[in-house]
């Protein structure tokens, strides 16, 4: 019997040491697909550059962008224009009825971590490029672009992407 005790204390012991080291080591249950984290770290407070940018610091912000998100599945302004380098407030406001997100990323990983929220719909995020808004909700996110392209902002939720909701940022 103290064998036996021994033994699922040791194999609890070693499954909550496991856990904790692959939280850690940057996972956060969200499964590959998320592409919030392009590196382990992003999501966990380092700096680390995704190809469209990285966390910014709220003091840095050269200036503020409004973004409302409605239950017409779109995003007004549709379109932000950025230079490279700038570091942008991005406020959001859920002007809907509905729960909405704004992400935002690069076409592919959007496309690829909607895949994952239609598998997964109450996935949560804790992302530094992400915003889960309730309705009438607002907050913000502070971003720096540091490369030049067309990348993308969309809502992950299910249905919503596929429905036509997502903008463009063109940093140039």
């Amino acid at each position: 019997m103290k064998h036996a005790f021994s033994q699922a204390a040791l194999a609890v012991a070693s499954a909550l040491l496991a856990t904790t080291a692959w939280a850690d080591a940057g996972h956060d249950g969200h499964g590959a697909a998320h592409e919030h984290a392009a590196s382990p770290g992003a999501a966990h407070g380092h700096e680390a550059d995704t190809p469209y940018g990285r966390p910014g610091k709220p003091g840095a912000a050269s200036r503020s962008v409004r973004v409302v998100m409605n239950d017409t599945m779109r995003f007004d302004p549709a379109t932000i224009v950025v230079r490279r380098g700038e570091t942008l407030r991005i406020v959001g406001a859920n002007g809907g009825r509905l729960e909405h997100e704004f992400v935002i990323g690069t076409p592919e990983l959007l496309r690829e971590h909607a895949a994952a929220m239609r598998a997964d719909p109450a996935m949560a995020h804790q992302d530094p490029n992400t915003l889960r808004l309730a309705p009438g909700a607002s907050g913000e996110i502070v971003w720096q672009f540091t490369q030049r392209g067309t990348f993308e902002f969309a809502c992950l939720l299910p249905g919503h992407l596929e429905a036509g909701m997502v903008g463009k940022v063109i940093v140039k």
